[in-house]
């Protein structure tokens, strides 16, 4: 490996106008990579998490859930293209329920906040460039959503993306924004200063902040956590579910054996072999929800001595320069998590909560269940199930995978699923309105699925 490739990218890193701190940053981790960092966690050097605190257990007063309140902030993750569902603009622009995109959700929910305990809870997006006009046109409909003194939103870094061979940056003449990548959603903490975002919040009071993605509809700002975290006096804290077999992919959260701190594992830092550890829902019974709580002031004190560079650990992701083209050049990404953050502050928690709070959207299968009449906006705009139990797994063929082709076979909406356990679609059937979907469903061979047409414990109806 050559030096000139990180001076190459650091270059163009500064010719793009990132500051000093990014610029460390992603030095720092090339340097780990050109040393043969591996960015891994083998399974022999952590234990399982154990016994954490569970939120429903807190018990906070109205006064101290107020004044915890009073000092928090919302940030969301909000530079997703939502490539993975065929979107090419702000994946949280996409409508989701009721005729309400992500961001309008989330800022529904914020002003609920506000109003019924009388606080400023500012919102801001950490969005990306391709995010941020189309973002902001949305929250433009919600005028008192903007606080005195800050913006709505700033902008996350960007790095370029690496040659496997010689660690050189990638040419992409076809797309040379393809060239660049975000270096993870554990930019967050660099952007949030380097964007100045961080001394306007202190300035204002703001001491905390929820951060979570602004596709989990779940991630409300939860006044209890809040509250608990002032009570303690924590620097960070991660909030867990309880896992399922559907889970096996997600991160866990565990306790490094050398030291007894909270570390994050995500898919991307398990060693080779060790799949089956890291899909042991017994042996690591939580997994990551990625709504983390900060303690502010902390987190400026730690940047500042560290010039930016908070060391959280390594993720190497192997990429092709272009995600529509499997067979463009392979990459390397750079990056780090935002819940690996909790190692770098001593004193860190985590806290299980109901799964009620991991409602993200990442697939079009997601997105048909939460469109569906199994979920309700309360009047505090929270994703509520309308009964008890798991919600319906949904599998879509192909034709189905990118929301182009989603909504051109669900033209009338989501089939009603409040009484369907699963749904599977092979082939590509147009559903007509008013179906209803009753305990496990298979449609398979159909071109139409007929108005009203009732699937499952009845025969389908369909053509």
């Amino acid at each position: 490996m050559s030096h000139e490739g990180l001076a190459a990218s650091v270059e163009r890193m500064r010719r793009r106008g990132l500051g000093p701190e990014a610029i460390r940053v992603f030095a720092y981790y090339y340097d780990q990579l050109e040393h043969g960092a591996m960015g891994t966690i083998p399974e022999s050097t952590i234990e399982p998490l154990g016994e954490i605190q569970a939120l429903g257990e807190v018990q906070v007063s109205d006064e101290q859930a107020r004044g915890a309140l009073s000092q928090t902030a919302v940030i969301k993750l909000n530079g997703g293209l939502g490539t993975g569902m065929g979107m090419s603009g702000a994946k949280s622009a996409l409508e989701v329920k009721d005729g309400l995109t992500f961001l309008d959700i989330i800022a529904l929910q914020v002003l609920d906040l506000r109003e019924r305990w009388g606080v400023e809870l500012p919102l801001v997006l950490m969005n990306s460039f391709r995010t941020s006009e189309e973002s902001l046109r949305i929250l433009d409909k919600y005028p008192t959503l903007r606080v005195d003194g800050l913006p709505l939103d700033f902008i996350q870094n960007a790095e370029p993306k690496l040659r496997p061979d010689d660690l050189m940056p990638v040419d992409w003449p076809e797309d040379p924004e393809l060239e660049w990548c975000p270096p993870g959603h554990g930019d967050i903490f660099v952007s949030l200063m380097t964007s100045g975002v961080l001394d306007a919040l202190l300035a204002k009071g703001i001491r905390f902040a929820f951060l979570s993605n602004s596709d989990n509809l779940g991630a409300t700002c939860d006044p209890d956590v809040a509250a608990w975290m002032v009570e303690h006096d924590l620097p960070f804290v991660a909030e867990v579910c309880e896992r399922t077999k559907s889970d096996r992919k997600g991160g866990h959260l565990a306790v490094r054996k050398s030291d007894g701190r909270l570390i994050l594992r995500d898919t991307a830092m398990v060693a080779d072999g060790e799949e089956s550890y890291f899909r042991d829902i017994a042996r690591h019974s939580t997994f990551n929800a990625n709504n983390v709580w900060v303690n502010l002031e902390v987190l400026r004190e730690r940047m500042l001595a560290h010039e930016g560079v908070l060391g959280l650990p390594i993720i190497i992701n192997r990429k092709t320069v272009d995600p529509a083209q499997p067979d463009s050049p392979v990459v390397i990404q750079l990056e780090s998590a935002m819940g690996t953050a909790i190692e770098v502050f001593e004193g860190s928690e985590a806290i299980l909560v109901p799964r009620t709070r991991f409602r993200p959207v990442k697939t079009t299968n997601d997105l048909l269940v939460i469109r569906s009449d199994f979920f309700t906006l309360d009047e505090s705009y929270h994703v509520v199930a309308a009964r008890p139990g798991p919600e319906p797994y949904v599998d879509l063929d192909s034709a189905y995978r990118f929301v182009p082709g989603f909504e051109k076979r669900f033209p009338y909406g989501a089939p009603s699923m409040i009484e369907c356990t699963s749904l599977r679609v092979i082939g590509d059937p147009v559903f007509g309105k008013d179906v209803v979907c009753v305990g496990d469903v298979l449609v398979d061979g159909l071109r139409h699925i007929h108005d009203g047409a009732v699937l499952g414990d009845r025969p389908p109806f369909g053509s």
